[in-house]
């Protein structure tokens, strides 16, 4: 067992360095089934995904993004259910961290990481790929509070 080290309003356990302090708060299960979640997704886009996002259909982006909003908040909610509440905010960075620092590599090389969705739907993908993030987030601090 580590011992505390209180420092101002943080507590550390052990860190020498700020890049150490960080990696305390990942919960790696969320981290991992984050991972999870974003190897299907692109899998699933490489496989699909002219059927999902296609060109002159705006109608079925804002619907695309409504959907998806929602649904990201109720998985975050889902999936952080296990830990303390005051806990859900950081769950919820550690569930969306790899589709943040993946997709840009996505969103940048388009044509060829999804060869078979139209060029121009980077945009559309980088959008969907932020509301859905925005959503988790939303999901871990926004609702209910139990009253005790």
């Amino acid at each position: 067992m580590r011992k505390f080290q209180p420092l101002g309003a943080l507590t550390f356990w052990g860190a020498k360095c700020e890049y150490e302090f960080m990696f305390y708060f990942i919960h790696w299960r969320l981290f991992l089934t984050g991972l999870a979640i974003w190897s299907g997704a692109t899998i699933v886009l490489r496989i699909a995904g002219q059927f999902i996002l296609h060109p002159p259909a705006w109608r079925t982006t804002l619907v695309l993004f409504a959907v998806s909003f929602p649904a990201m908040a109720w998985l975050v909610r889902r999936l952080c259910g296990g830990l303390p509440r005051q806990d859900w905010p950081m769950g919820a960075i550690s569930l969306v961290l790899p589709t943040l620092l993946l997709d840009p590599f996505s969103s940048a090389f388009f044509p060829t990481v999804f060869p078979n969705m139209a060029p121009e739907m980077a945009g559309v993908f980088g959008g969907w790929m932020l509301c859905c993030c925005c959503g988790a987030l939303t999901g871990a601090i926004v609702g209910s509070q139990k009253k005790s």
